[in-house]
């Protein structure tokens, strides 16, 4: 395999698509039920460059010989390429998420915004809101750990949040219509952001329209922007109209191919 996508399921990637459409070449799904196999698969290191999702973005950085320092801070890596052998690790994610809240406005300077799930795409998520000026960031989880912080969902609707961020897999595909939060009874809230692309509404992302979000919008344009950031990883060259390849591969485009 040259480029690809390894995580444990993958029937519901739209990377394939996006990434042979932006750069045309041959890019495969290799979904590693386990974490045996993963292990196994990143121990041959027969690949060119891939990206990594759930659930192994943290797993991968053990078999990185360089990891770039925000990929480090944040602690979770997406994309990796293979350089004679060893394997270097970034963090496009980070970027795809700060365009798809720049790109709808959402603005964290001042908030108190809320993150759904514990995952490494919640300390994305997390970095950027506090780059971004958050004033405070609170974790969600099913299980909540009281020492760190975390709470239920139950208490997360009367946590005053003014942003909402789901980085769990809660309403992707195969299983829509599942939302663990209720964000009809959490009012003063201006934005409620997915990173779930598929479906490109999830059951959070209606519930938010219903209520009269103000911004409420899913993952797919963060998939298309990470993939362009990944691929100039890939083929080691900047796109210099790295903004307009996103714009011209709207996500209307990856949902219909």
């Amino acid at each position: 395999m040259e480029y690809g996508l390894i995580g444990a399921k993958l029937g519901h990637s739209y990377s394939k698509i996006i990434h042979e459409m932006l750069c045309g070449y041959h890019y495969d799904l290799c979904p590693l039920p386990t974490e045996e196999e993963a292990r196994a698969f990143l121990t041959r290191r027969q690949f060119k460059a891939i990206n990594v999702t759930i659930p192994y973005k943290k797993l991968v950085m053990e078999y990185c010989s360089y990891i770039d320092p925000r990929a480090k801070a944040i602690g979770a890596v997406n994309t990796v390429v293979n350089k004679n052998g060893l394997l270097y690790g970034y963090n496009t994610d980070y970027m795809g998420f700060a365009h798809l809240c720049d790109a709808h406005g959402v603005n964290f300077a001042g908030r108190t915004v809320l993150i759904l799930g514990t995952g490494g795409t919640h300390n994305t998520t997390s970095a950027v809101a506090r780059d971004k000026g958050a004033a405070k960031v609170l974790t969600v989880s099913r299980h909540p750990d009281p020492e760190k912080g975390e709470l239920s969902y139950a208490e997360a609707v009367s946590s005053g949040a003014q942003i909402v961020v789901n980085t769990t897999p809660a309403g992707m595909y195969p299983n829509v219509g599942v939302c663990n939060l209720d964000v009809a009874a959490m009012p003063g809230l201006e934005a409620v952001v997915d990173v779930v692309y598929n479906p490109d509404k999830t059951e959070l992302i209606l519930r938010a329209e219903e209520a009269g979000v103000p911004v409420a919008v899913g993952g797919l344009e963060m998939l298309v922007a990470q993939a362009v950031y990944a691929a100039e990883y890939f083929l080691d060259r900047k796109f210099e109209d790295a903004p307009v390849e996103i714009a011209a591969s709207p996500p209307h485009c990856a949902a219909t191919c």
